[in-house]
């Protein structure tokens, strides 16, 4: 899911992230050193947000995303 930066905040866990950048470098891309999981990124297509790993969030089922009619809940998602 992807929010604007200045509805991103990170709470906990950035001690225990390292990143990477693909292919051009544009996109940077957090992984966990401790598991692998990949939290958030700052994607090339959206550079003013944040894609979020909705699977990583507290108070979030994954049944609360409907990844293929998602934009007619956009609103009630963000």
């Amino acid at each position: 899911m992807i929010v604007l930066a200045e509805g991103f905040e990170l709470l906990v866990g950035g001690s225990s992230l390292e990143s990477y950048r693909f292919n051009t470098g544009t996109a940077k891309h957090r992984f966990c050193r401790n598991c692998g999981i990949h939290p958030f990124s700052r994607p090339r297509s959206h550079p003013d947000g944040f894609d979020v790993n909705v699977r990583c969030l507290d108070d979030w089922e994954i049944d609360d995303l409907d990844g293929r009619n998602w934009e007619l809940r956009v609103d009630e998602i963000r």
